[in-house]
């Protein structure tokens, strides 16, 4: 990944559209945890939605994120917000995992699981979950069927295996878990918590990197995507789905 990748998205208060309301709404869905789960956030970024999961519970968390300043800056919340002695901050590849079978009583991966994929990611961190423990993930799909075609273009070359939302159900059955839920991120998300700070960071960027068309290369299609998201939002965005297992 390119330096000034990293250099932009750790300016960000979260690495990809997401709210605190609806990380809790989705873990309100967990009728059956343990009073202290054991919990993995895998591609935890700097944490948002680690710091809510340890004010939801009292129970311990792993989080994990192959991004070593990510893991610091999260470091540096838990200890502010007094959760350190409960998450456990890990910098590690979410497709080489070396934690014990069934470790876990949830598993949760909040705009992370593109880089594996649906059923890659389901199959693979199967094995960690507890009998009838709990995934919840969050990642980008097609809201409708029948996108525009500029639309489509842009996701062929950024995103090609871009899933229509409900093919994920099946997806689901078929690795082994139930569907207890699933609700899509409101367009909030995306504007207040992701874009507005990303595009204010974007502009000093292009100051900072003016002249450089290996930088630019990297910023405009951030820029573009805000576009894309603006002119498309009601047929794209992140489903929050939440799975049980079923062994």
């Amino acid at each position: 990944m390119d330096p000034l990748f990293y250099e932009i998205f750790e300016a960000l208060p979260r690495q990809g559209p997401g709210d605190d309301a609806s990380t809790q709404k989705a873990f309100g869905k967990l009728s059956d945890l343990p009073q202290h789960p054991e919990i993995l956030d895998i591609g935890c970024g700097v944490g948002k939605q680690t710091k809510v999961l340890a004010r939801l519970t009292s129970g311990k968390i792993t989080a994990l994120d192959i991004h070593p300043p990510f893991i610091e800056t999260l470091k540096r919340n838990l200890s502010q917000a007094g959760y350190q002695d409960r998450v456990k901050c890990v910098v590690g590849d979410m497709a080489a995992m070396d934690f014990k079978d069934a470790s876990f009583d949830l598993i949760w991966s909040e705009g992370a699981l593109f880089i594996m994929g649906f059923e890659q990611a389901f199959k693979s961190w199967k094995r960690l979950l507890r009998p009838n423990g709990y995934l919840v993930v969050s990642d980008l799909v097609w809201f409708k069927p029948d996108a525009p075609q500029e639309v489509k273009d842009f996701f062929a070359k950024v995103d090609p295996n871009l899933k229509y939302y409900k093919d994920i159900y099946k997806l689901i059955e078929s690795t082994g878990y139930k569907l207890v839920d699933y609700f899509p991120l409101p367009d909030e998300s995306w504007w207040m918590n992701y874009y507005t700070p990303l595009e204010k960071v974007l502009a000093e960027k292009k100051i900072k990197y003016k002249g450089d068309p290996s930088a630019q290369a990297i910023i405009e299609p951030l820029e573009l995507e805000k576009e894309m998201y603006k002119k498309y939002h009601a047929y794209y965005g992140y489903g929050f789905y939440i799975m049980q297992n079923r062994s």
